[in-house]
């Protein structure tokens, strides 16, 4: 991903090969989706509950509570069934709570993408036209105004009293100044680049032309639907720890249950 932000208008244009008056051509556009695919979050395919399940019951823990359980069943001759239940209990909890983490995930994504501007304002073939979100492109030129919620990550090349309520991005309480500036730094971080407007953030106040130059999956709130997915596959310290407990807990079990 490019620090468009620290470029100057010119070199954002001329690398995003656009023309400010007349945007891009129809045959252009379909290159650029052919090339950056839609300008859309993408969602990967749910899983069914028994899937999910399932999945669980890999954990190497989840695996040795359900041999307790069976030897304490079997040693006690069918007999007790107590301290069978209560290991059946707790391997219940851990799988209902473990699903329902990721379905907070799929939650936090579906939000994300209700987010989404459904029209843009663009310029293509030197006529101004309103098309779905979907099919911009970057290199597209487009023109926001208060109301708007802005389609894509985009570099702002002229604006007048521009202002964006970007608190879902970056936490700012208030609207923040936008201006035409040349360049930033390249370390500015993204709630200070004020020649940028971020995708799914609203314009408050103003009126500004940009060219896009982030769609999809590309843009910053495509970055943070990125985490989402990959969330359960991420495992924090103290599940590597239980991970590895469970893996010498394992080892101890079988022994016993040799001897």
């Amino acid at each position: 991903m490019a620090n468009w932000f620290s470029m100057t208008p010119e070199e954002v244009t001329e690398r995003l090969e656009t023309n400010l008056l007349t945007g891009l051509s129809s045959e252009e556009v379909e290159k650029r989706l052919e090339r950056f695919g839609k300008n859309e979050l993408e969602s990967q395919g749910k899983p069914s509950l028994l899937v999910r399940i399932l999945s669980q019951m890999k954990d190497p823990m989840i695996i040795v509570l359900l041999v307790a359980a069976v030897l304490s069943l079997v040693s006690s001759g069918f007999r007790d069934w107590l301290d069978s239940i209560i290991i059946l209990l707790i391997v219940i909890v851990n799988t209902v709570i473990s699903i329902m983490q990721e379905s907070n995930a799929e939650k936090a994504l579906e939000a994300l993408k209700k987010m989404s501007a459904p029209l843009a304002k663009v310029i293509r073939d030197g006529t101004i036209t309103h098309i779905d979100s979907s099919l911009l492109v970057p290199g597209d030129v487009i023109i926001l105004e208060a109301g708007d919620l802005v389609p894509a990550d985009a570099r702002i090349i002229e604006c007048a009293n521009l202002r964006a309520d970007e608190s879902a991005m970056t936490g700012e309480s208030v609207p923040v100044e936008k201006s035409a500036v040349d360049r930033l730094p390249e370390d500015t971080g993204l709630a200070d680049r004020k020649n940028m407007v971020i995708s799914s953030t609203v314009i408050t106040n103003g009126r500004a032309t940009c060219v896009v130059t982030e769609t999809g999956m590309n843009t910053e709130v495509g970055r943070i639907a990125n985490m989402l997915m990959s969330e359960s596959d991420v495992e924090t310290p103290l599940q590597k720890k239980m991970s590895e407990t469970s893996k010498v807990l394992s080892i101890v079990c079988l022994s016993v249950c040799a001897v």
